[in-house]
């Protein structure tokens, strides 16, 4: 896992700008962000077991800045696919939404198409990477599962990450494993407990009420964790669902290959009604503010303010801005490259100052020593001498 500096300069940027909610509802604390223009029916990402809401930044900043509203949620601590659908509905009634596409991949695919089932009203489109209809075979594949809430927690993130492959890759898949891996050791042992339990826990989707042509499959052609049985079957219960595959992207295409999914997306947002408002963006400033004025006012802050607690804040979850125009593809390394020369300047610091003085070090070290060991010699004769008087 790469150290903090190693952070994508995008991710960086993306941080700056987009605020981090946090709201609890119910005994459950959501974790979220919310980009994008209020008027506009939103698109919810929702991660698989080893994801935050932090894994689609690079949708949330390219999405948005077309004029759509991206949504990305953390899995809250649920412990049951019941107790799931409950609190999602909760959490769209708190930030005040109810039609909404769904966007899940993994684990976060097979939830999405858990409340498109039971709550049909709500949900408008599907788009499903990557994903399964049954937790079966990973029931079979766990029998240690009766105990996962017990487990430690080193012993259930060393079990997540076996799940991601090991070996080379290209380099645009090995920084997402690297950014996946980062995200995995922010989870604490609850909430990797919860995934593997809602991960395992006996559970079937059942049939939908959206038609097959609301519904996009998004697949990758090379390798995931997710048996490619699986990702059949999913395919045979949506025949007429539109099928948009990628060359390569490994588990994590969201980030190996955001431009190719984020095209998909806006396509699949597209094909099913949703107009994007690229008009309400006009007005974004350098502090990453571009909400329309009366969303301004709402606010009740300077936009140029910049971001408290490190890009987390916990408000009234209405509140919403835009992002300022950053680089979309992290094959641009001039922000990272300027970031870590930054980072180094800071960290080598200290160092550039003591040059002008390497010249002088002795004299300074002697000129400030000298007095103390005049003054230790002195004391020492001056005993000794009082020491003969007394003999």
């Amino acid at each position: 896992m790469k150290g903090p500096l190693s952070a994508p300069g995008d991710y960086i940027y993306f941080k700056s700008q987009v605020p981090l909610h946090k709201i609890p509802i119910g005994t459950k604390q959501w974790r979220y962000y919310d980009f994008g223009p209020k008027v506009v029916s939103p698109l919810i990402c929702i991660p698989g077991t080893a994801g935050t809401a932090d894994v689609y930044y690079k949708q949330i900043m390219s999405l948005s800045m077309k004029g759509y509203r991206v949504i990305s949620v953390d899995i809250p601590r649920v412990w049951n696919h019941h107790e799931w659908i409950q609190a999602f509905e909760k959490f769209l009634d708190a930030i005040d939404v109810h039609h909404i596409h769904l966007y899940g991949t993994s684990l976060g695919g097979f939830l999405a198409q858990l409340f498109a089932q039971h709550r049909p009203r709500r949900v408008r489109s599907l788009i499903l990477s990557n994903s399964f209809l049954d937790t079966c075979s990973f029931s079979a594949a766990m029998p240690w599962a009766p105990v996962v809430s017990w487990t430690p927690s080193f012993l259930l993130k060393r079990y997540v990450l076996t799940g991601i492959r090991d070996g080379p890759h290209e380099p645009f898949i090995a920084d997402s494993v690297d950014f996946v891996v980062s995200q995995v050791e922010t989870l604490s042992r609850e909430d990797l407990a919860s995934r593997l339990t809602l991960t395992v826990d006996a559970a079937t989707v059942g049939p939908l009420l959206l038609s097959d042509s609301f519904i996009t499959i998004m697949d990758t052609n090379d390798y995931c964790a997710i048996p490619q049985q699986l990702k059949d079957q999913l395919g045979e219960r949506y025949p007429e669902a539109r099928r948009a595959y990628l060359k390569s992207g490994g588990d994590f295409p969201f980030l190996s290959r955001p431009d190719e999914v984020n095209l998909h997306l806006q396509l699949h947002l597209r094909r099913v009604g949703v107009e994007a408002r690229p008009d309400l963006i006009h007005g974004i400033s350098r502090g990453g503010s571009g909400a329309s004025p009366s969303e301004e006012n709402d606010k009740g802050e300077d936009p140029d303010d910049p971001p408290k607690d490190d890009g987390e804040v916990t408000k009234d979850p209405s509140t919403d801005s835009q992002l300022h125009p950053a680089p979309e593809s992290s094959e641009s390394h001039s922000l990272d490259d300027q970031l870590l020369s930054n980072a180094r300047v800071c960290h080598f610091v200290n160092e550039n100052m003591l040059v002008p003085f390497l010249p002088h070090l002795w004299e300074i070290l002697f000129l400030y020593l000298l007095p103390l060991n005049l003054g230790a010699l002195y004391i020492t004769l001056s005993y000794s001498w009082k020491f003969r008087q007394l003999v």
